[in-house]
């Protein structure tokens, strides 16, 4: 006999559910203003590495080791630290005159299409992943980025 309670999230009025929309975009803005977090290491590269987590730790170790003068080219990290909201803005600016920008992910590239929306037509976006909870190694890193740069020279 208890009142039965219905709980809802849909605003069938148009008028409410603009509003409603209205308030979580200016909530939204403030979030990407306040929360958006990255990092950089080496900014001026020929190619930027973007990655995150393990992948993050190992790029940063190839680029510690890396000898620009040796291969010809230099090699950079951009790492969001929030994937909501990307840092699109940052990476967008940093993408301006490099010769790639190089994805790498633990997966099939979920991250690169963000990626490609933030670097828009700065540079070419090429994307290397492994699957199945496969780490890859810093020297597989290595030699992918090695051929990103012979493409784009």
């Amino acid at each position: 006999g208890a009142e039965r309670k219905i709980v809802t999230s849909l605003h069938l009025d148009p008028e409410s559910l603009e509003r409603t929309i209205t308030a979580r975009n200016e909530k939204y803005d403030v979030i990407r203003k306040k929360e958006t977090r990255y990092s950089v290491i080496n900014p001026d590269a020929d190619i930027i590495i973007v990655a995150y987590g393990t992948i993050a730790r190992i790029v940063r170790s190839i680029i510690d080791e890396h000898n620009a003068e040796k291969e010809g080219f230099s090699l950079g990290l951009f790492c969001p630290l929030t994937l909501f909201p990307f840092p699109e803005t940052e990476l967008y600016n940093i993408s301006k005159g490099k010769k790639a920008v190089f994805t790498v992910e633990m997966s099939s590239g979920q991250m690169v299409e963000d990626v490609r929306l933030a670097v828009l037509t700065n540079a070419p976006v090429k994307f290397w992943g492994r699957n199945g909870g496969i780490v890859p190694s810093a020297e597989e890193i290595s030699a992918q980025a090695k051929k990103i740069w012979e493409a784009v020279k």
